[in-house]
């Protein structure tokens, strides 16, 4: 690669997500662009991101077009030097794509890093996941990912990645004190199988390369297994758009891949179903005076009132400080060993659908907000939301889920939780029905709450107590509110 030419690799952009779509490009071949200027629009399974660039130069090539999935760490553009005063992010001889997070490197590899940082010093000012600014660390992945169909190229340049940032600088090898390994490496050895506690690595001071893991993968292949099945694998008589269902018989209108935000989901709702044991309470509940007091409320301050999903909200928050076992994560170590982790705060949740999908931005420290600033900020996070421009922490930091899916028309859910939260409380619509008040039939305005739960968390009691509050607190809001 020529020294004069810059190779910019698509950064790590939120909770160790390994590839992206590549939307838009925001900068063409020949265009002249600056330190942070917004090259492209790429989409996560968490969010629509623009990428700034990290040098300044012109635009040599796009390695990617509209449409196109890009896996983490492979190159993005390439763009000419403006000046000799920055350096470019050059693999070392041999490193063969591994970094190091500063166990027992080599010099060749500190180097390396020492050019990133210098030129993280010479101007650029965003802190997006993976490159930027020095200092604003987040952490990284505390799950494994799930393997997906990944295809790895054969022959792929070194991949440089910043050392400062935890969610792609490696991951230390038990029993290993010097082997560290790329993301891109670990996601090759996981996408086939291979432990890499059984690797020795041949990198600098025992790291674990890429053609260490190669050299796994086509070891077992030696004797004679045939690579692939004698006989043809049918997987539906179409595989194309036109083509005849093999077990229905019906024309194929369209086939649609699953990526980005429906991916997410997908993978969330069955891990969700697959793992947790949940159980689901329902009561009705008259929100007359609630509706009532809201009207009162919008005649004195008509622009400052805050809307029912809001109150809802606050109701929410009081009840799980009374019942804190529903605002909680079940966890399962690697040794078997499980624990509920409690929080000291409640990160509230809510279901919004977007033209992406359904996404669940929170509402951090909910517990502190009054109805009018959690209507405030249930606003705002809806509108980046629907505009794609949410954060990964927004959408993935929630311990709790309010869905108002009345919005919708419907009366009730039997809601899959949102994993790794432990309950999630529907709201339905609400509508005239016929009500008992002081002996007497009356029509009143009626809502039907859904609680699903995780039965390995509390029992029925718990769930049952916090569902009986919140319709308290919707069916008297006056005295609800006077006692928060």
């Amino acid at each position: 690669m020529s020294s004069d030419m810059q190779v910019f690799r698509l950064p790590d952009l939120g909770e160790g997500l390994t590839e992206a779509e590549l939307v838009n490009w925001l900068v063409a071949v020949g265009d002249e662009i600056k330190v942070d200027q917004p090259i492209a629009e790429v989409e996560t399974a968490k969010s629509m991101v623009e990428v700034p660039s990290p040098y300044a130069g012109t635009v040599a090539e796009l390695h990617g077009e509209a449409g196109q999935t890009l896996d983490v760490g492979k190159p993005l553009i390439s763009i000419a030097r403006a000046g000799a005063a920055q350096a470019a992010p050059e693999a070392p001889s041999g490193t063969d794509g591994a970094v190091s997070t500063g166990v027992a490197t080599s010099p060749e590899v500190e180097a390396a890093a020492e050019t990133y940082r210098t030129e993280e010093r010479a101007g650029s000012g965003n802190v997006l996941i993976g490159y930027g600014t020095a200092g604003g660390a987040t952490g990284g992945r505390t799950r494994p990912r799930k393997a997906g169909v990944a295809v790895v190229d054969s022959v792929v340049e070194p991949v440089v990645l910043p050392t400062l940032e935890p969610s792609i600088s490696g991951t230390r090898i038990p029993g290993k004190l010097s082997a560290v390994i790329s993301p891109l490496v670990r996601k090759m050895a996981r996408d086939h199988g291979v432990s890499l506690d059984a690797i020795e690595g041949s990198g600098a001071s025992g790291l674990i390369m890429r053609r260490d893991v190669e050299a796994a993968i086509s070891a077992p292949a030696a004797p004679s297994t045939p690579a692939a099945p004698a006989s043809p694998v049918t997987v539906g008589a179409g595989a194309a758009e036109g083509s005849v269902d093999g077990r229905t018989g019906l024309g194929v209108s369209a086939r649609t891949p699953v990526r980005g935000v429906r991916k997410a989901v997908a993978a969330n709702m069955t891990r969700s179903r697959s793992e947790i044991p949940e159980a689901t309470v329902w009561v009705d509940v008259d929100a007359t005076a609630l509706l009532e007091m809201r009207a009162e409320l919008k005649k004195r301050a008509p622009h400052d009132t805050p809307g029912l999903l809001a109150f809802i909200a606050r109701f929410v928050t009081a009840g799980l400080k009374r019942y804190p076992a529903l605002n909680t994560r079940f966890e399962t170590a690697a040794d078997g060993s499980q624990e509920i982790v409690g929080f000291e705060g409640i990160n509230l949740g809510f279901a919004a659908q977007t033209d992406r999908g359904l996404v669940v931005p929170s509402v951090r420290n909910a517990h502190e907000l009054s109805a009018r600033e959690l209507d405030a900020e249930i606003r705002r996070l809806t509108a980046v939301a629907r505009e794609g421009k949410a954060t990964p922490t927004e959408l993935g930091s929630g311990t709790f889920t309010l869905n108002n899916y009345g919005v919708f028309g419907v009366d009730g859910s039997a809601a899959i939780i949102n994993y790794p939260e432990v309950a999630m409380l529907g709201v339905g619509r609400i509508i005239d029905k016929p009500w008992v008040v002081n002996g007497e039939l009356a029509v009143r305005k009626v809502t039907e709450l859904t609680l699903a739960f995780d039965h390995r968390v509390c029992d029925g009691e718990t769930a049952a107590g916090f569902l009986r509050y919140v319709a308290d607190a919707i069916e008297n809001p006056g005295g609800a509110l006077a006692d928060m």
